[in-house]
């Protein structure tokens, strides 16, 4: 049972940064999250200093995500540098990058390959959504600004109005709906306040989601209703009310690890 306790949230938060510390590279490294592109550093001019490693990085990483880049597709430096018109060592950076962030698995001491996904891998995600999700909620609930409660309560509104009609209208991808689970997921981090090492173990796990989206193709109508359950987690903190705000939120993943083992087990031959 949750308690009110502060000394349980510092417990918790510190669980995140364990989690967060095992999927970073080096300290104070900058690296993007699925929710929102990666930021360039600039100078004291404010110049952008995105360096080519950066922009490899970038560029690949959205490609595997997207799922331009399939799983077990090899990365080949040569064929990766030619592509992105740099030189072999950015994209050597690049490729280090991705194997930290989980993304590129290495079968040798010259292969790599786009990491894969199974059912156990989906279902060890979840495992760690669980942990980190509910809590999530939890702490946003009771954490909200008065604005911030607003923007929950507005952003329930939005997701009562997806329907199979409304989604029609968006394209192939449907990237109009996946926005705003993006904009949820950013209130949501915005909401945990001082807990920065939460939010960030939370960026790094939607990676990950963002490609088992794009493998599992829900159908319109578990983007409808699981609009209805982000609305019922975005209602339930704008409330305040941090028990509801949970289960809610464990209702919802447990409905969306079901769909995907579901369409994963028709796709597999």
């Amino acid at each position: 049972m949750y308690t009110e306790d502060p000394r349980y949230d510092l417990i918790l938060d510190r669980a995140a940064l364990y989690v967060y510390i095992g999927q970073v590279t080096a300290a104070g490294s900058e690296q993007a999250t699925a929710s929102e592109p990666i930021r360039e550093r600039g100078d004291s001019a404010g110049r952008s200093t995105l360096t080519a490693a950066d922009r490899a990085y970038a560029t690949l990483r959205a490609a595997i995500i997207d799922g331009d880049l399939a799983p077990g597709a090899p990365l080949a430096e040569v064929e990766q540098s030619t592509r992105l018109g740099m030189s072999r060592t950015p994209v050597r950076e690049a490729f280090a990058r991705l194997t930290d962030d989980g993304l590129a698995t290495e079968l040798g001491p010259r292969t790599l390959v786009v990491s894969t996904i199974d059912a156990d891998d989906v279902t060890a995600l979840f495992d760690l959504r669980r942990a980190l999700d509910e809590q999530a909620a939890r702490l946003a609930a009771r954490r909200a600004t008065p604005e911030q409660r607003e923007r929950f309560r507005t952003l329930a509104e939005r997701f009562a109005n997806v329907t199979t009609a409304t989604l029609s209208d968006d394209d192939a991808g449907r990237h109009g709906y996946y926005a705003l689970v993006t904009e949820f997921d950013a209130t949501i981090d915005q909401a945990l306040g001082r807990s920065p090492h939460l939010a960030a173990a939370l960026a790094r796990v939607r990676t990950h989601l963002a490609r088992v989206r794009r493998l599992a193709h829900d159908d319109d109508a578990r983007l409808v209703a699981s609009a209805a359950e982000h609305g019922a987690i975005a209602a339930a903190i704008a409330d305040g009310d941090a028990e509801r705000a949970a289960h809610a939120t464990h209702l919802h993943l447990h409905n969306a690890l079901t769909s995907i083992h579901a369409h994963l087990k028709e796709s597999t031959p």
